[in-house]
């Protein structure tokens, strides 16, 4: 990640540079608001830290210009405490506000919230499906209901968990120890008869004959699958 620190006083940008060098990024600095703002049209910045008092082109201003270009956040380190100046900042676009003297650490865990609200806002996570449909199987989540052929299955709760589960990843082989984790949320420390017993009682309410299974299928010294011809749509 590449981040931006635009302050004058040069003790502080060095001790700034080399805190967040250590931490993995890498450190653009800027003694004055104008030579950040050039910085910021050549190079792809991640995150900026402006400080508000600054010669040629002070924190304020260079948010402004920032603000018409990028949504990129940005921290104001400023030594001045006023509610004006905060109000104004973060009524510019600025993300947080640090009075200095500030803590390093309180810094730079704020630089790396922040930089991880701008991933998740950028790379939003994709809506869980609210319905598995695999050949005449379909469940509904919301209403926790499985249905055959439309017709509702009487299904105890870790036999839905168990279709779920295949149904989320059909065509795959699991372990009666990976459906167990998965399903039971627990170590499987021995072989006793709990997957077999409930994968039994699934294919007697899905499966039209219990002898050659249409879904459920048993891979011999492996374990099972969900798997049809032409089964997913």
């Amino acid at each position: 990640m590449n981040i931006l620190i635009t302050e004058d006083e040069k003790d502080i940008r060095n001790l700034l540079t080399i805190s967040l060098e250590e931490k993995g990024y890498t450190v653009f600095p800027a003694k004055n608001g104008r030579a950040a703002w050039e910085i910021i049209k050549a190079q792809e910045i991640h995150l900026a830290i402006l400080d508000v008092m600054m010669p040629e082109l002070d924190g304020f201003n260079l948010l402004r210009r920032i603000r018409e270009i990028s949504t990129l956040p940005v921290i104001f380190l400023t030594a001045r405490t006023e509610d004006m100046d905060k109000i104004l900042g973060l009524g510019l676009g600025a993300d947080d506000y640090l009075a200095k003297p500030f803590s390093m650490n309180e810094l730079i865990a704020r630089v790396a919230a922040q930089l991880r609200r701008n991933h998740e806002y950028l790379n939003p996570k994709e809506p869980e499906a609210l319905s598995l449909q695999y050949g005449d199987l379909r469940i509904d989540k919301a209403a926790c209901s499985a249905y055959c052929k439309d017709r509702l299955l009487e299904l105890h709760p870790k036999e839905y968990k168990l279709l779920a589960f295949l149904m989320e990843n059909p065509e795959r082989v699991f372990t009666k120890k990976q459906l167990y984790n998965a399903v039971w949320g627990d170590d499987y420390f021995y072989d006793d008869n709990t997957i077999m017993v409930h994968i039994s009682h699934l294919r007697n309410k899905i499966e039209g004959d219990t002898q050659n299974p249409e879904y459920i299928k048993t891979i011999r010294g492996l374990g099972y699958k969900l798997h049809k011809i032409g089964g997913s749509r």
